[in-house]
């Protein structure tokens, strides 16, 4: 059910909504949560949209804020307010009321949607484009205890990171840190299967896209570990990839929905990583409305500290194992031994020593397995080997 007023007021609304619900046969108000999405008219269908589908899972009331851009001086001075009021099937689960705003009036939003706000039930203001730099210090921002904003509408993303940054009150969040609770997940989860030392991290991703740089900031923080943010195609993130004691541990998605998990020793996996839609993220954002740490702490570490000046493993570099290093220091040690026995030359006795022969006998054997057809002359430096011996060679 969908009712039309046009230049009304505050009060005249409330009227609307109650007779609406009367009509359709629900006078109770059955909802969590209050709703306030501020953006545009180019951006209202979308975002009214998702803010329905969210609806089913958080039955809530949605209130639309549109300020119109008055064209002429003349509408500049005329302010109105006009309201669409949608109920029942038209308005998903809860109760959705479209605001425009006209004149002066578009500078006092707040007290427009001030009365209309559900009695004794949390508030969450969205801002799907234009959000202001400080989300608590705006004037409809302040009457919320969740401000969300999508930093990847920006014109810059990074350099607004930043300013976010500096800007900070607990209850901010950005749709940017949401998209990447999966990836937060599964490498969480990777981590936990092996025991190892982290030495660095590659986060990649396509340019402009703020949730690489937050998974950069998160894993930099939580790790303290240096951390590479490289460029790809997209579309969005694409891998990360963790240099450990024990191999690499690499989380790839290349096509944006299937995404393969290897880890050192163990067989590849295939994990469902795709792209979720705005009515997803969303919906996650309402699930809880205390603030949250993880996301002030990623967000504070700061994108200027990304990309360190250390060097960075090769990619496919494995650190040698501790049974591996010993097994190499013996053979060096091996080899210096016998270079030291035959500068010394060979024993007392005069006999032929014992390591010579043994290595007289082997370069023939060795010279033909490198390369096969090819007579090896036998080494000067080797002792002449005993006609016997020869002969059993040449046979």
């Amino acid at each position: 059910m969908k009712t039309d007023l046009t230049d009304t007021t505050a009060s005249k609304i409330n009227k609307a909504l109650v007779k609406a619900r009367r009509a359709i046969g629900t006078p109770a108000v059955g909802m969590v949560l209050t709703l306030v999405i501020v953006t545009d008219e180019e951006n209202a269908y979308d975002a009214l949209k998702a803010a329905n589908d969210a609806s089913r899972e958080h039955p809530s009331r949605t209130l639309v804020v549109i300020k119109r851009v008055s064209r002429s001086p003349r509408d500049r001075t005329q302010s109105r307010l006009d309201a669409e009021v949608r109920v029942g099937a038209d308005a998903g689960t809860g109760e959705t009321v479209v605001l425009r705003l006209y004149g002066d009036v578009a500078d006092h939003a707040q007290s427009v949607v001030l009365p209309l706000l559900l009695p004794d039930a949390p508030v969450v203001v969205w801002w799907p484009v234009d959000a202001p730099l400080d989300p608590a210090g705006d004037p409809l921002g302040a009457l919320a205890q969740r401000r969300v904003t999508d930093t990847y509408s920006s014109e810059q993303p990074v350099r607004e990171l930043s300013a976010r940054a500096d800007a900070y009150t607990p209850g901010d969040t950005d749709l940017s840190w949401t998209r990447i609770t999966p990836w937060r997940s599964m490498l969480a989860a990777a981590l936990d299967q092996v025991t190892c030392k982290v030495d660095a991290v590659e986060v990649e991703g396509e340019e402009f896209n703020p949730s690489c740089e937050l998974l950069a900031m998160w894993l930099a923080d939580r790790l303290d570990v240096p951390v590479k943010r490289s460029l790809s195609n997209g579309p969005g993130l694409t891998a990360v990839r963790m240099h450990t004691d024990s191999g690499p541990i690499v989380l790839d998605r290349a096509d944006g929905s299937l995404a393969t998990l290897s880890i050192q020793g163990q067989p590849d996996r295939a994990v469902a990583l795709k792209r979720r839609d705005t009515a997803e993220l969303i919906a996650e954002e309402l699930r809880r409305l205390d603030p949250d740490d993880t996301y002030a702490a990623a967000l504070r570490f700061g994108v200027e500290r990304l990309n360190p000046s250390t060097p960075f493993p090769e990619p496919g570099s494995v650190k040698k194992s501790g049974a591996e290093e010993s097994d190499a220091n013996g053979s060096d040690a091996k080899g210096s031994g016998a270079k030291g026995s035959g500068a010394k030359g060979g024993p007392l006795s005069g006999e032929p020593d014992a390591a010579s022969t043994e290595l007289a006998v082997k370069a023939p054997v060795e010279g033909a397995a490198e390369a096969p057809g090819e007579e090896t002359a036998p080494s000067a430096s080797l002792k002449p080997v005993p006609s016997g011996l020869s002969g059993k060679a040449a046979k």
